[in-house]
């Protein structure tokens, strides 16, 4: 866009330098759209637009459009993740008011610690759910970081639970009206703080749904996720760093945080997400110098640095750029949602392992002392052998 490109669009090999899941490989396939003099609502119309088109000429599916959007923050405390599986409901419900007044310490203690009381609403749950099967999730609550996890069934007689003789008459109306609890549902409960309640019950409404075969491959539920944080602190290096990329754009009317309260700025970044998983992400970037210049104080970069790095950019923005933006979609994972096979691998030439190892060919393979005196490359291995 700075050089003077209207827009434009490419399919891209990238390599990915995250960890390895199931779901992800070192090589991948985007779809990557870029353009000039635009907002966060035309290129998700562009995209909306797209994603309509391919539904309707493959699969003969019908998008309905506009797709819903849901701020990060939102999805976090509805969800419990920025990548909400939209087939199914059972929303987490803050409990925090009525469960810190309860006589049951656990949640007591949660609450006075400075965390958080939410549960689930399980729909017909009550008899689905053996003990057995409570305890399992319970256990995998433990295992996604939480200390446990409360049960409450719901009767015609009222509660069937170890939590009833710790809730009054009232505070018991008032969760079951803040849970739209009924006859035969099941409510899964847990305290801890937010960040860990919000992950774990977003994890575990996921694994209820599979349980109870909610999760209909058949269908395609569309969600955008908007303005991310802009900034995340790293432990590690002891500072802040950026959530996308330094060059995403703040929200407009959080520019005035960046000076005293960066952390707190949000992003004009956006997901798109589909049946609980990313499949592309995008954000209008920064086309003035200043703001980019500031952006790089705030996240530790000296002046010497960026212009070492980013001289190129910097130097161009100099002489005034348009505002712009766009997304890259995730060409593998759409596939493979649409033709609902479990793994992307399904979807890839040559997948590889999670070792990043190609099985067909061997790859990588040794590389001869010849290749690494014509690139000037020395293996480290070596280098040590010498020390």
């Amino acid at each position: 866009m700075i050089a003077g490109f209207d827009r434009y669009y490419q399919i891209v090999r990238c390599f990915r330098d995250e960890d390895l899941r199931a779901d992800r490989q070192p090589e991948f396939t985007q779809v990557d759209l870029e353009m000039a003099f635009v907002d966060e609502e035309t290129v998700m119309t562009l995209v909306e637009d797209m994603m309509a088109n391919i539904f309707r000429e493959i699969l003969k599916k019908q998008i309905d459009l506009p797709i819903r959007r849901v701020e990060y923050q939102e999805a976090m405390d509805r969800f419990g993740t920025d990548r909400p599986d939209m087939r199914f409901g059972m929303e987490l419900r803050d409990l925090t008011d009525v469960a810190g007044r309860s006589d049951f310490r656990v949640f007591r203690g949660a609450v006075e610690s400075g965390g958080v009381v939410k549960g689930i609403r399980v729909k017909k749950g009550g008899d689905f759910f053996s003990r057995k099967m409570l305890d399992e999730l319970s256990q995998f609550v433990v295992d996604h970081g939480g200390k446990g996890l409360a049960w409450i069934k719901i009767n015609e007689n009222g509660w069937q639970s170890s939590l009833s003789k710790f809730f009054k008459e009232e505070e018991k109306k008032a969760v079951n009206e803040k849970m739209g609890a009924a006859s035969g549902d099941l409510l899964l409960i847990m305290a801890d703080r937010r960040g860990v309640v919000n992950q774990a019950l977003g994890m575990l409404r996921v694994d209820v749904a599979h349980r109870m075969d909610l999760l209909s491959e058949d269908t395609f539920a569309f969600l955008w996720i908007t303005r991310f944080p802009l900034l995340e602190y790293d432990d590690k290096e002891d500072r802040l760093q950026a959530v996308h990329h330094p060059f995403t754009s703040p929200v407009e009317e959080d520019l005035c945080l960046l000076d005293k309260q960066p952390e707190k700025a949000r992003a004009r970044s956006y997901d798109l997400v589909l049946n609980g998983a990313e499949i592309g992400g995008g954000s209008i970037r920064i086309h003035d110098i200043v703001l980019q210049q500031k952006m790089f104080h705030i996240l530790g970069i000296t002046p010497q640095e960026a212009e070492a790095k980013f001289g190129f950019l910097l130097e161009a923005l100099k002489y005034g750029a348009p505002p712009h933006g766009g997304v890259a979609l995730g060409f593998d994972r759409l596939v493979a949602i649409m033709t609902g096979v479990k793994s992307i691998r399904e979807t890839i030439a040559f997948p590889k392992t999670t070792s990043a190892t190609c099985l067909l060919t061997n790859a990588p393979s040794e590389v001869s002392k010849d290749q690494l005196e014509e690139l000037g490359l020395e293996l480290a291995s070596e280098l040590k052998k010498r020390a």
